[in-house]
């Protein structure tokens, strides 16, 4: 037999003890709408026309990325014939949003199998973009290239590859490339399937960061952009962008993440810098 339980009927309560608890609840509500976890949670929320978000991955594609779990198992019985470079190039790799370097490590030992010289953006996990951050990030590029006393080319993927589109704009004399893979810098920053995430971690809207950038301007240095239609993050138009927002567009077929590992990105990456002017 269940033990019965006691719940008070409010309507019996006294009225001063009602009162009392309701304004002990406005307080609450009050201090809590003040708090940046309110505000962060409203901007995760933020109701939106339908038309912004059109275009990005169905849930299906978004659920082929669970594809990288299988990474691990596939990488030891991967071998790539990794052609050694008559071109050696300075490249500095810039991570997708929430993540860090090591997830591009991979990637960028295949590049110096190569014989390229591959170095970090120097920041950690990748929270979203601030004047601090992006003056560091400036700064390494400076460095790297008074370093080697030669451009370097800029590799980001998804969110890095927007940071170093407004590197090569701040600082063309530095950058001889940029290489953006999955990085949705035309068309809506809502469509794809991330843009709640970014707010909510990052407590700003994804079209009012805070730093001054014009996402689709092309930079004045040659603009490579990668993109797949197996994308599950970002809009494949997005990534692709149109002509005059960058130079090139190069389909793979890969998911989001297989950006960092799939061989036909590595080898057409190689492929690029290759073909990059020394």
């Amino acid at each position: 037999m269940a033990t019965p339980r006691f719940v008070p009927e409010l309507s019996r309560l006294p009225a001063p003890l009602l009162a009392a608890a309701s304004a002990v609840g406005a307080q609450a509500q009050q201090a809590y709408a003040a708090t940046a976890l309110a505000r962060r949670v409203a901007l995760a929320r933020e109701v939106i026309p339908v038309e912004h978000e059109r275009g990005k991955p169905r849930l299906l594609r978004l659920l082929g990325e669970a594809e990288a779990l299988l990474e691990p198992v596939r990488r030891p019985r991967r071998k790539l014939a990794i052609p050694a470079s008559e071109n050696p190039q300075v490249v500095m790799m810039l991570p997708g949003f929430a993540t860090h370097p090591v997830r591009m490590r991979y990637l960028a030992r295949q590049l110096e199998a190569a014989g390229h010289c591959v170095k970090r953006w120097g920041l950690g996990f990748n929270w979203g973009p601030n004047e601090e951050s992006f003056a560091a990030m400036e700064a390494r590029l400076l460095d790297l290239h008074a370093r080697y006393g030669r451009k370097v080319v800029l590799v980001g993927w998804s969110l890095g590859g927007l940071y170093g589109r407004e590197l090569a704009k701040r600082q063309p004399q530095a950058v001889a490339k940029v290489v953006t893979m999955g990085s949705p810098f035309s068309g809506s920053p809502r469509a794809n399937n991330v843009w709640r995430a970014y707010q909510f971690i990052t407590g700003h809207s994804v079209d009012a960061p805070p730093i001054e950038a014009k996402l689709s301007a092309k930079p004045p240095v040659e603009t490579v952009a990668f993109w797949s239609p197996n994308d599950g993050a970002i809009a494949p138009r997005c990534a692709a962008g149109r002509p005059g927002e960058r130079d090139r567009a190069v389909a793979l077929r890969c998911t989001h993440m297989g950006f960092t590992y799939d061989p036909q990105v590595i080898m057409t990456l190689l492929r690029e810098l290759e073909g990059t002017p020394a």
